[in-house]
């Protein structure tokens, strides 16, 4: 078992990027628009056979019926279905604006839909969702169509029908199941719920089943997550995701009705975030990288042995690199060498889509530099090695030379046991997994200075 030293969790405790692209979204710009985007959509279609580049898409349904204090996401609390009734019909719209530029044949092999909270449709508008992405693309026998839930609404019933639809793998977010806890950040969801509902998802016959966990959260103690980890273990979903609760009330207005008294200290973070890998190392789990933990016969800890992983905007997958699709207000997609952002809010998405065009409003189009460091940062995060050759055939550069400057700051961690330095080679050390979002800081031209990084959550 790799031992990790507070010591070092201290030191990593740092603001960095969590690279599900690179350059990451905070270097979209305005001048990005729906002008670019089409192009890239258009060289797509002509530059390729779509089925043999298959497509991810993801579709963001922003509502939710109450307000968890720590949420970051883009999303609208309301007890009124019709605006999800209003939000489906423009969603149509969108991807019919997107087909026509990028055709009606495209082959999807990964499908997300998050929020928000997509269990917010009723079964109706699932069902017309799932027809209405069904008329345009064309979903492959063997992909992953996933979708997260919120345990409080859904039933047996439910996951029958989201099993119906096509969906083999779903996220339940859990983040605690301390009761004082649920109530400090106003989501109350007993443990025998979640029990009852992951066992069904089981029998039923989905393929994968993902937890959610946050900690870092109120009135949560390192004895009080204990508790919470053991019953994850329990539970032993196939795979846990484990997440750093980053306190920004100045950018996110929910997170003001959290106590700040009432927050862990450091010092319990660290505690709770050591105990954390131990717990589930314990248990078997393979850590698959940053906050990700599987089970070994899990297709993502199967990836990782294979060295077959990839990153996408969420997250690890096990799914070969492709171009994404993001679908619905503030979605973000990958086309070529660019990223795009939609509108943030509603009146604008709507607005944009009624004066019939595709609701970009920033994105980026990526330089070589992008493009060579991407690669570098995602072999890096997904592979855990990096071989200096096959960079420089790809790039025709000279490895050594072109990132000197990286290498240098490498060598402490190389003394410190987080990564090896080779002559030809980078090697990842199984210490180092637990810290890659650091060594992937490296090589990010954009992370001059802490003003830069302060705008990103916490590495651990």
């Amino acid at each position: 078992m790799t031992v990790v030293t507070s010591d070092l969790i201290r030191q990593f405790d740092v603001s960095g990027p969590r690279y599900t692209s690179y350059p990451t979204a905070d270097r979209f710009v305005e001048a990005f628009g729906q002008d670019d985007y089409i192009l890239a959509l258009q060289q797509r279609r002509i530059g390729s056979n779509a089925k043999a580049l298959p497509l991810s898409l993801y579709v963001h349904v922003p509502f939710c019926e109450s307000l968890c204090y720590y949420c970051a996401c883009n999303k609208i609390i309301t007890k009124h279905p019709e605006r999800a009734e209003a939000y489906l019909r423009y969603l149509s719209r969108e991807i019919d604006l997107h087909t026509e530029h990028c055709g009606v044949i495209q082959h999807v092999s990964q499908l997300h839909i998050g929020g928000g909270t997509p269990t917010f449709l009723t079964d109706e508008g699932l069902q017309d969702l799932m027809s209405m992405i069904r008329r345009s693309f064309v979903l492959v026998p063997d992909g992953e169509y996933s979708i997260e839930i919120d345990p409080r609404t859904v039933d047996n019933d439910r996951l029958a029908f989201l099993r119906q639809l096509g969906f083999n793998r779903l996220s339940f977010g859990v983040q605690d199941f301390d009761p004082e806890v649920q109530k400090a950040v106003h989501r109350i969801q007993p443990a025998e719920q979640v029990f009852r509902l992951v066992e069904e998802a089981r029998r039923i016959g989905f393929h994968s089943v993902n937890v959610d966990l946050i900690y870092g959260l109120p009135r949560q103690t390192p004895e009080s997550f204990d508790r919470t980890l053991a019953q994850v273990c329990e539970l032993r979903p196939d795979r846990i995701a484990l997440y750093a609760y980053a306190h920004l009330p100045e950018r996110f207005k929910p997170q003001r009705r959290i106590v700040t008294d009432e927050l862990p200290l450091p010092a319990a973070k660290v505690a709770m975030l050591a105990r954390s890998l131990e717990v589930f190392q314990n248990a078997e789990y393979v850590y698959v990288g940053m906050d990700h933990f599987a089970l070994p016969d899990d297709s993502l800890a199967v990836a990782k042995r294979q060295g077959r992983l990839h990153r996408n905007f969420q997250g690890y997958s096990t799914q070969p690199d492709c171009d994404l699709i993001g679908l619905g207000v503030s979605a973000i997609g990958k086309v070529g060498a660019t990223y795009s952002q939609n509108a943030k809010t509603l009146d604008e998405y709507y607005d944009t889509i009624n004066r019939g065009r595709l609701p970009i409003v920033r994105g980026l189009a990526l330089s070589r530099d992008d493009l060579l460091r991407r690669s570098v940062i995602m072999a890096l995060m997904c592979q855990g090695e990096l071989v200096f050759e096959s960079i420089e055939q790809a790039w025709l550069i000279d490895f050594e030379s072109y990132f000197a400057a990286e290498l240098e700051q490498l060598q402490a961690m190389d003394e410190q046991g987080l990564v090896q330095l080779h002559e030809d080679r980078i090697e990842v050390t199984p210490m180092g997994w637990h810290f890659v979002r650091g060594v992937a800081m490296v090589f990010d031209r954009y992370l001059q200075g802490n003003r830069n990084r302060e705008r990103f959550s916490r590495i651990i």
